[in-house]
């Protein structure tokens, strides 16, 4: 698992330029599949737009774009430079423009479509997919006070708490932190923590 740059969540925002309406559509995709399906859905919803431009970067070899109409190379192009320029993997984007009576030009269509893309990203909430990994520590209630008052100082997650005969906890930990904070229980509980490594999974982190 390796951290990529990506969006938190579905976002749009609208910009009027030159009288034309430009919404700008942004989403988390994780497949072709995916990426398919928010366009042919954002078509669907502004069926009577004058153009649906969209462009998409799944990864590196699986990246996309396409003008709707407009003359070549001025709207899904530039949406897509406008994803490598922010190093974005695992998002879709269209802008859906209504045609507002006054030509744009196309350096003027190149510009709009790439503001109106980076608009729906910031609306959309730019950050990073971290790799992290649960930590299962079970402890004897007798240093279950010590470690929690050190998970708080420490700022680390506590994703789950069971007691029963003994205390569990669920940790989260960001999977490059792993291996200094399971020595560091161990230290801290002089060996007497039971850590049984979990699931690793993806945790947002907004910029």
């Amino acid at each position: 698992m390796e951290e990529y740059r990506t969006i938190a969540a579905s976002g749009q925002a609208e910009l009027i330029i030159k009288k034309s309406r430009f919404i700008g559509q942004a989403c988390p995709v994780a497949t072709e599949e995916e990426a398919a399906g928010f366009v042919a859905e954002i078509k669907k919803k502004h069926r009577d737009a004058t153009h649906n431009c969209h462009a998409w970067i799944i990864g590196p070899l699986n990246q996309r774009s396409n003008d709707d109409g407009e003359p070549s190379g001025t709207a899904g192009r530039p949406m897509l430079e406008v994803l490598r320029k922010e190093s974005l993997e695992q998002v879709a984007v269209v802008v859906t423009r209504y045609f507002g009576g006054i030509k744009l030009g196309a350096n003027g269509l190149i510009r709009a479509y790439a503001h109106a893309c980076k608009a729906g990203l910031e609306a959309a909430g730019l950050g990073w997919q971290r790799p992290y990994q649960k930590l299962a520590v079970s402890i004897d209630y007798t240093l279950y006070g010590n470690l929690e008052n050190q998970l708080r100082e420490r700022e680390i997650t506590v994703l789950d708490s069971e007691f029963t005969q003994d205390v569990t906890l669920t940790l989260g930990l960001p999977l490059d932190e792993l291996e200094s904070v399971t020595q560091w229980l161990v230290d801290l509980s002089s060996g007497q923590a039971v850590l049984v490594p979990g699931e690793k999974y993806y945790h947002f982190q907004r910029e």
